[in-house]
């Protein structure tokens, strides 16, 4: 992760998020991005009318299983019509290189982009990454100082979501996701009381 290019942490409204969910073929190091999902918040809203979506054409055949279809409903009648791999992480690129990169257990799409980012050789930006379940896990340790047998929250992005009163939303899609995991952050970070990216990294 790049250090943030400011002597001083700006306040987290001064910063571009960019939540994004990728849908992948599976969890294995051979597993494919199907398609990729952006919200941004600017100035602490979320702009949604400015989102990014996309399927993704498969590098390799064999790219969904009839398990996979059951999830995501990704048909592969539209992957073969999506643009190649190379043009939508252009697009990732070119939106996260100035801002924060938003996620939702972070270790599982960071790994995929970067793994797909160093197959097609473009640089990884090495943006700065806010990951809501470690903030989760992070309110969750205030609570118990005051509630020594409260439980922990739920990391599961719906659980979590309904523990605050955030509704459902259509789930292992990457655009609803990723706008889902943009609304549970504004809750965390209002929870947390967080006035700047540091406190939220």
């Amino acid at each position: 992760m790049k250090l943030w290019p400011f002597s001083k942490s700006p306040a987290w409204n001064e910063v571009i998020y960019w939540a994004l969910d990728l849908e992948t073929s599976g969890l294995s190091h051979d597993d494919q991005i199907l398609s990729v999902g952006m919200v941004p918040i600017r100035k602490g809203i979320i702009e949604f009318g400015a989102h990014y979506y996309s399927l993704v054409r498969p590098i390799r055949p064999g790219a969904l299983s009839a398990e996979g279809i059951k999830a995501h409903h990704i048909l592969p009648g539209e992957l073969d019509s999506a643009p190649p791999l190379e043009q939508v992480l252009e697009e990732i690129k070119a939106r996260i290189g100035h801002g924060a990169l938003l996620l939702h257990y972070s270790s599982v799409d960071l790994s995929f982009l970067q793994r797909y980012f160093h197959a097609t050789g473009k640089p990884w930006v090495r943006p700065v990454v806010v990951d809501t379940v470690v903030l989760l896990a992070r309110l969750g340790e205030r609570r118990r100082q005051l509630e020594p047998h409260a439980k922990p929250f739920p990391t599961g992005l719906a659980a979590a979501r309904a523990t605050f009163g955030l509704p459902g939303h259509l789930e292992h899609h990457a655009l609803w996701d990723a706008l889902a995991t943009a609304e549970l952050f504004l809750v965390l970070r209002h929870e947390l009381q967080a006035r700047t990216l540091r406190q939220l990294i």
